[in-house]
């Protein structure tokens, strides 16, 4: 029997089958009935799955691997802003759509806050700074981590009348319950600060994450706001798809995650700042109530 070759497009279907939800032994199957040996299509099936879900050699089984991708999916916010909308209406006011694409799911919006809201902001969190922590999952508390070096702060929901206002904002521009959005946190990056690319949910495998979850179950979006422009660097990095989103006051670049897993593609970070400062406003957005 001649070669078959592992082609781009059997790949893609191998992805778009896992997508849609097929466990992996019906796509064997599928695969083995189109005339495809068992031997290559269990090495095509393992070998797209982990370059898919960016594991590495010996990190999982190719059972666990296809099945990983293939775990429920669960409702995220923001689902029925369409590629196509160039507009899209948020409470007081009308947001642009700049730039949206599927997977991950990343959408870019223009002129979500004013610039006097942006100043107001900053202006209320400039005094409550504090190095930054990160939720550790394996205990379930939170603690300086290196691969972050911004200054920040959080706002409890609706403290100030600016933060209700934009959390009133952001649940009409995304659909999505204002209760179940945690607190704006407002971050501060210095010249030279950055945030690795990382992942917002929280890893179900840790410990910690039951605790977590309890507040409100899993996080499944996020939205950055750009309170300033830097002077240069600082953009929002997407580094498994190549897309760099600029900060550029005003804006905000909104993500979701339907899993808590690499297959949602959404790992991301802050890039360094190359000189000036950069101030966001983030906020996650959970499955329930955030208590």
């Amino acid at each position: 029997m001649p070669a078959q070759p592992i082609t781009p497009e059997l790949r893609r279907w191998i992805i778009a089958q896992a997508t849609a939800g097929h466990p992996p032994d019906i796509v064997l199957d599928a695969m083995k009935a189109s005339g495809w040996d068992e031997a290559v299509a269990l090495d095509a099936l393992e070998t797209t799955m982990r370059s898919h879900l960016g594991l590495a050699d010996g990190d999982a089984s190719p059972a666990s691997v296809g099945a990983a991708a293939t775990q429920p999916s669960r409702p995220v916010p923001g689902a029925l802003i369409a590629a196509g909308a160039s507009v899209v209406r948020a409470a007081d006011r009308e947001v642009r759509v700049v730039m949206a694409m599927t997977l991950p799911r990343v959408v870019v919006f223009a002129e979500l806050l004013s610039a006097e809201e942006c100043g107001e902001l900053i202006a209320l969190a400039r005094s409550r700074l504090a190095r930054s922590e990160t939720v550790e999952t394996s205990t379930g508390s939170s603690a300086v981590n290196p691969a972050r070096t911004s200054d920040g702060m959080f706002f409890t929901p609706g403290e100030f009348p600016v933060c209700a206002r934009l959390e009133q904002r952001i649940a009409e521009l995304l659909d999505w319950p204002i209760e179940n959005g945690e607190g704006l946190q407002i971050l501060r990056y210095g010249p030279g600060t950055e945030y690795l690319p990382h992942f917002d949910y929280f890893d179900p495998d840790e410990a910690g994450t039951p605790a977590i979850l309890k507040r409100g179950g899993q996080r499944v979006g996020s939205i950055v706001c750009y309170l300033n422009t830097p002077e240069a660097g600082g953009a929002t990095v997407f580094p498994d798809v190549g897309l760099e989103v600029a900060p550029v006051r005003g804006n905000a670049v909104f993500f979701s995650y339907d899993r808590p897993h690499p297959a949602t593609r959404t790992l991301h970070g802050g890039a360094p700042v190359d000189s000036g400062e950069k101030w966001v406003a983030t906020k996650w957005l959970r499955e329930g109530r955030f208590e």
